[in-house]
């Protein structure tokens, strides 16, 4: 599938058909995602595939919605909350392939991370989930080109599933996503898409003029 139908014709999945993603489907998407960009170009993420039965489990920390026990598996995304969990070999593949000119600018770089991983949590949860994030659509991309369908999930216990899973604090749960061979009719592209709101909507070229919001007023109108 070409890069352009990847993006326009996917969808996001409730209904999937009983067909399981093998090992080595799952290894080739994870090959894609693994060239996702992230800041730094420190790769936060951690992917916990969840199958079998122990969907179950994912799904009695995620509000008991049906489509993650339909789905062939669900992926819990994480990221770290320690930036520096990979910065060194990252710095040093910088450093040896003439990305960064010399230690002492490796040095600062380690420098820069140590500082991010110095900081508040909140400011370090908006980091990993940032990167974790651009990861997560990458394997939807990866999936849908393969024909897998998939459906991004936020609606689940953050705290429930790390206990669950056995998921240290120190990873943001950041989303779920769902995969599996879509059912006949939710694969169907001949249905209308739904409301997508037009690029002159929301493009600003050079200054940012947003369009005009309902006032709480109006919209009890």
């Amino acid at each position: 599938m070409e890069f352009d139908d990847v993006i326009r014709t996917r969808r996001s999945v409730h209904q999937y058909s009983d067909a399981d993603i093998d090992d080595e489907t799952l290894y080739d998407l994870f090959e894609d995602v693994r060239h996702a960009p992230s800041s730094f170009n420190l790769q936060p993420w951690e992917f916990l595939v969840v199958r079998g039965d122990d969907l179950e489990r994912l799904q009695s920390v995620a509000y008991g919605q049906e489509h993650v026990t339909d789905a062939a598996a669900a992926v819990v995304v994480l990221g770290t909350l320690d930036p520096s969990d990979h910065a060194e070999r990252v710095t040093s593949d910088l450093l040896e392939k003439g990305y960064l000119p010399n230690e002492e600018a490796a040095e600062a770089r380690l420098d820069t991370v140590e500082g991010l991983s110095n900081a508040d949590s909140e400011t370090r949860r908006v980091w990993t989930t940032q990167s974790s994030t651009l990861a997560a659509m990458t394997l939807m991309h990866a999936a849908w080109g393969r024909g897998i369908a998939s459906c991004p999930m936020g609606g689940f216990d953050a705290d429930a599933l790390r206990e669950e899973f056995d998921v240290p604090d120190d990873y943001e749960a950041v989303m779920v996503v769902t995969l599996g061979y879509p059912e006949d009719e939710a694969a169907d592209l001949e249905r209308p898409r739904k409301f997508r709101r037009p690029t002159e909507e929301f493009l600003h070229l050079d200054e940012f003029d947003p369009v005009a919001r309902e006032s709480p007023a109006t919209a009890d109108d």
